[in-house]
């Protein structure tokens, strides 16, 4: 996968995406990120990417010129358009799912990190395809959105990770939160590690690992339950813990 960053701020985005997991699957060509400054496409001496909006109103406005030449640049290098993401409040709001989707169906990816007051609507309307959102609150830039969505992206992909259960394991990937984990020391403070983590039973550590994360998902995060696929047994212990709570 290709992931491509319009940005204002790429040594920003280098910084993080140069270091750890992301920055060895960069060097190992698992993943090819690649970060644009969006000034090198203005038109004007200063490299000026913003103007007043019309209809007046506090703060400035991204032009659509200069996106839209660097977006046609990143279609003419790749020879195909990459599928083109604008982060913003507005967007519909990132699941692992939908990354899990987005890895699987988009081998090249644009994304495109919004400032000041926003973007011209009409470079929206001509090239972008989705707006995401990180949550429900507002930064000051797009770039931290888009280095969440491009870690996301990567670790779904081949190689990144040390093996898939990496991620199959964690929270959301399969609609339910990570369960507790523990390692040594054995005791820490007087609490001790749950005694089945300890017993080598691996069919009742899974079980254990399943219902802590039904029970933290129940308590956390009740509506994504609803998506979660439980065998019959999970779903008895679901109703349980449903029916403890009303007594």
């Amino acid at each position: 996968m290709r992931i491509d960053i319009i940005t204002l701020f790429p040594e920003m985005c280098e910084a993080v995406l140069s270091e750890s997991i992301i920055g060895r699957a960069r060097k190992d060509k698992k993943v090819e990120i690649v970060c644009h400054q969006l000034r090198d496409f203005a038109f004007d001496k200063h490299r000026r990417v913003d103007d007043a909006p019309y209809g007046g109103g506090m703060g400035m406005l991204m032009m659509a010129e200069p996106i839209a030449l660097c977006f046609e640049n990143i279609c003419e290098t790749l020879g195909k358009k990459p599928y083109f993401v604008y982060m913003s409040p507005k967007g519909e709001t990132i699941t692992q799912q939908k990354v899990k989707t987005m890895a699987a169906e988009h081998e090249n990816i644009c994304i495109l990190c919004g400032h000041y007051e926003g973007v011209d609507q009409r470079v929206l309307d001509m090239y972008v395809d989705e707006e995401l959102s990180i949550g429900d609150y507002v930064l000051t830039g797009g770039e931290l959105p888009a280095l969440v969505l491009a870690d996301s992206l990567s670790r779904m992909l081949p190689g990144v990770l040390s093996s898939d259960e990496c991620f199959e394991l964690e929270s959301h990937y399969n609609g339910l939160l990570e369960y507790p984990q523990y390692t040594r020391p054995e005791v820490w403070r007087e609490e001790a590690v749950p005694p089945v983590l300890m017993s080598g039973h691996h069919a009742n550590i899974e079980k254990w690992r399943r219902q802590e994360a039904i029970r933290i998902t129940h308590e956390r995060r009740p509506d994504i339950l609803e998506s979660a696929e439980l065998s019959k047994k999970e779903a008895l212990f679901l109703k349980s813990l449903e029916e403890s709570e009303e007594t």
